[in-house]
């Protein structure tokens, strides 16, 4: 399949942050490879699928910040992929890839859920551009209720300040990030391998450690304001003190 190609100057600045983990679906390696080479050095985290129900269950499981995901697959194609996991209440980015350039196939697409749509050859920088617009949107929509208030603990996802019983608390980005996650989602249960993957962007088969070291950071700084609850064998969620 060709592919437009614009080889990244060597000197292109590496983005010191990863921005979340996006999940391409793609049967040809040459295409997968590029598209991982041109995110990573955006800074998100990459992880690959070479066929359908594989894709689909990396979904469920990694829960990406954003899906590139190819029509024609093996196995079940894109389309059914995506119409699953928008059955599922699953409204995860997804822009679709396919060598069809058909108006009927852009208006199906979208019409079960996908939030962009690009035609092959591409040029994977506008790819990129793409999954970062998309990105953008979805954090914009999570981030619009703003200011988070939980017992005594308050977070400015705009401002990026966090004070506990009035006080500032110092964070690192990592630490607001992750705090900033568990609050929007109160009483949720998190896995730490979802917070790898919403958080840091990282495949779970990084390792979870770096999830426990964090969290411990954070109550630390939060002190008698710690707003973060373990549930033993499965994670952490953030919840007003009883």
């Amino acid at each position: 399949m060709q592919v437009i190609n614009s080889t990244p100057r060597p000197d292109a600045p590496r983005a010191e942050t990863l921005k979340g983990l996006v999940l391409v679906i793609e049967d040809e390696r040459a295409i997968s490879d590029l598209l991982r080479m041109y995110l990573s050095r955006e800074g998100f985290g990459v992880h690959v699928a070479s066929d359908g129900v594989t894709g689909l269950s990396f979904a469920r499981t990694l829960h990406p910040v954003a899906i590139i995901l190819d029509v024609g697959l093996p196995g079940i194609d894109g389309t059914e992929v995506c119409r699953q996991l928008r059955a599922e209440g699953d409204w995860t980015p997804i822009l679709f890839c396919t060598a069809r350039d058909d108006e009927v196939d852009r208006v199906l697409g979208l019409e079960l859920g996908a939030d962009d749509y690009i035609t092959k050859p591409f040029s994977p920088r506008e790819v990129v551009a793409r999954v970062k617009s998309v990105v953008r949107r979805s954090m914009r929509a999570a981030a619009s209720e703003g200011p988070i208030t939980m017992g005594k603990v308050e977070l400015d996802p705009v401002t990026r300040r966090v004070t506990a019983d009035s006080v500032p608390v110092a964070l690192t980005a990592t630490e607001f990030d992750l705090l900033a996650h568990l609050m929007a989602n109160p009483s949720r249960v998190f896995s730490r391998e979802q917070l790898l993957s919403e958080v840091w962007g990282y495949a779970a088969v990084v390792g979870t450690r770096t999830v426990d070291v964090h969290v411990a950071q954070v109550r630390s700084k939060l002190a008698d304001c710690d707003v973060i609850r373990t549930v033993r064998g499965v994670g952490y969620a953030a919840e007003p003190p009883r």
